[in-house]
């Protein structure tokens, strides 16, 4: 198999054989990040495998068992290894604390639903990563990401990859066009996922059959709550659950155990129709409920906006464009105005339900392909 992108001398954009071409392969110990290193080592590349140990779970989680780095980082080992290819583990537990888990729990504590998975490609991946590709002298970095990287006609676009499927272009909004200029993402071109794992049986890869991680790295099982409470201790502190107008419905044990748009584990039964988390007031430690409809937001406020569009965000227009609120989503149609200090006013065409701040809105164009950036809500109304 052939990685396709755009044309050129070689298969990732470059006017030289693939053997002058020094990747940088950000290897995770998956099957996608492993296939990646397999295609471009057999193209003839001169690949170089890194593999970041970002947190240790025994640290993290006071549980006893390996870090993230002990499974997988073996697993990366013995690829490159079967590959040929020299294989590098940098440490940066301290960075990804600092950058992504700390702020994680802070957002909760908050009471925000954060995305630390964007927060760690933005501050880790694409930034420190990025950096010691640099340092090794390399042409490119490559990752396992489900994006394409397309040449536009005026500066390098970013579009979701052709299997909207496994689309991850909604976690890589915050990405710059100085660090996408240096990105490759081979397998945003594939039809399918079963095409990556064959990829990997065919070069004969351990990891063929690993399974897709399914939670935030630092959060098995989906308990958030659970790691805050060791990250915090005392954080988890009781309170009450309030109807829109104030009326006390019920006690709660902590408000980092709800999220917007939450209808379960509420404990308030019996009170005629469903009733729904609308929002979380960490000041009076409250969570108030209402019911389905009143969930609907029209407009967002966004701050930190990243974009990826062809002029200047401040330059622009308010424009009709495509959003995703959450990235189980699908794209919106929206009214996009820029405010200054870079944020944005989003007014959806159409009401979203379970809008939260310290979600991610990502912007695409009508067809729903490219990516023009995004931001972080801050609020909805």
């Amino acid at each position: 198999m052939t990685i396709k992108s755009e044309p050129s001398s070689n298969s990732l954009g470059f006017q030289k054989a693939p053997s002058d071409t020094r990747v940088v392969v950000a290897m995770s110990g998956g099957v996608d990040s492993s296939a990646v290193a397999a295609l471009l080592a057999s193209e003839g590349y001169d690949v170089v495998g890194i593999t970041l140990q970002l947190y240790d779970h025994g640290a993290a989680l006071a549980k006893k068992g390996a870090c993230c780095a002990g499974t997988d980082i073996h697993d990366a080992r013995r690829v490159a290894e079967k590959l040929k290819i020299p294989h590098y583990v940098l440490d940066f537990e301290n960075t990804f604390r600092e950058n992504v888990i700390d702020e994680f729990a802070d957002s909760y504590l908050a009471g925000a639903t954060p995305v630390p998975c964007i927060r760690c490609n933005e501050r880790v991946k694409f930034s420190e990563l990025l950096e010691t590709a640099r340092d090794l002298d390399a042409d490119c970095l490559a990752t396992g990401h489900y994006v394409r990287r397309i040449e536009g006609e005026s500066r390098v676009e970013l579009h979701r990859s052709t299997d909207i499927s496994r689309d991850q272009s909604y976690f890589l909004f915050a990405t710059t066009d100085d660090q996408l200029n240096y990105l490759r993402f081979p397998l945003g071109w594939l039809e399918t996922k079963s095409e990556t794992r064959n990829v990997a049986r065919k070069f004969g890869l351990s990891v063929a059959a690993k399974p897709d991680s399914q939670d935030i790295c630092f959060v098995p099982n989906g308990n958030y709550a659970s790691v805050i409470e060791k990250l915090r201790p005392g954080a988890s502190e009781p309170g009450e659950i309030v109807d829109v107008e104030g009326k006390i419905l019920g006690t709660h044990r902590g408000v980092i155990h709800y999220t917007v748009g939450q209808r379960r584990g509420l404990g308030i039964g019996g009170l005629g129709e469903p009733l729904y988390v609308l929002r979380l007031d960490t000041e009076t430690r409250r969570v108030i409920v209402g019911p389905k409809r009143a969930l609907q937001s029209r407009t967002i406020i966004l701050g930190d906006v990243n974009w990826l569009g062809d002029k200047p965000f401040e330059n622009e227009p308010s424009r009709r464009i495509s959003v995703k609120v959450r990235s189980t989503r699908p794209p919106k149609e929206a009214i996009i105005s820029p405010l200054p200090d870079r944020c944005a006013e989003v007014s959806l065409l159409e009401p979203e339900e379970g809008v939260s701040p310290g979600q991610a809105c990502v912007f695409y164009d009508s067809a729903g392909s490219r990516v023009y950036g995004g931001g972080w809500i801050r609020a909805a109304q």
